[in-house]
């Protein structure tokens, strides 16, 4: 196989409550799209996006699950095999910005500490705000994470959150190279097997070898592998 054949795949999850914003989120960076009617996500929706990075292909797969407790067994199964995370919250809904803990403990249950970001989603309405900005980047200062203020509807920032995660993912794969350290969980092929019942800035990634995402560690998958999820490829 030749190295030119060969690209970075991401698996990213974005977390948080109901309605604020995760699916009008990846909707807008795969799609270039926004819609204002709410929709309930139902269990997990999936896109993805390649982009070039430092003048490699990676393949983003943006996994949004639903921000509804009734979900939990359904999405949590999804988190597995993630190597990059969006906590979200939306600057209407102060319930959503106290939940941010909770969010990060579920993912990090699953796969450990991995690259997360935090994002205050809806700044267009600033004007309706339920919390102060100082209260926002106090949060994101205690759990040592990067904060991004995002509008969805305006394309504000949801760009850059992305690139972030890239950015982190591919700088840590690459310490970790140098280190000669074994890889686990990082850079892999995907096996995008789903569970039986579909219905719908940490630093040490833990692999986790249940059957849901199955990673080989190290360089992936060949372009062109057709997925079974609806998925949208933006150059």
């Amino acid at each position: 196989m030749k190295e030119e054949d060969i690209e970075i795949a991401i698996k990213v999850v974005i977390v948080g409550n109901g309605a604020v914003g995760k699916s009008s989120m990846i909707q807008r960076y795969c799609k270039g799209i926004f819609t204002k009617d709410y929709k309930k996500t139902i269990g997990v929706d999936f896109l993805e996006r390649q982009i070039k990075f430092n003048d490699e292909d990676v393949r983003l797969m943006l996994w949004d699950t639903a921000g509804q407790e009734e979900f939990d067994a359904i999405t949590k199964s999804y988190y597995r095999g993630a190597q990059a995370g969006v906590l979200t919250f939306s600057t209407v809904d102060r319930a959503s910005f106290e939940a941010i803990d909770k969010w990060r403990a579920k993912v990090e249950e699953e796969v450990g500490p991995i690259p997360l970001v935090l994002v205050q989603n809806k700044i267009d309405l600033v004007e309706e705000a339920v919390l102060e900005p100082e209260e926002a980047e106090a949060l994101a200062k205690r759990l040592k994470l990067r904060f991004y203020r995002t509008s969805v509807k305006e394309n504000l920032n949801v760009e850059e959150v992305f690139r972030y995660l890239t950015e982190k993912y591919i700088e840590r794969n690459s310490v970790v190279s140098e280190d000669n350290a074994t890889t686990s969980a990082k850079i892999g092929i995907f096996n995008t097997s789903t569970p039986s019942n579909p219905t719908a800035d940490g630093d040490n990634p833990n692999n986790n070898d249940n059957g849901t995402i199955q990673l080989r560690p190290n360089k992936q998958r060949t372009k062109g592998k057709s997925q079974k999820f609806k998925s949208c490829s933006i150059l």
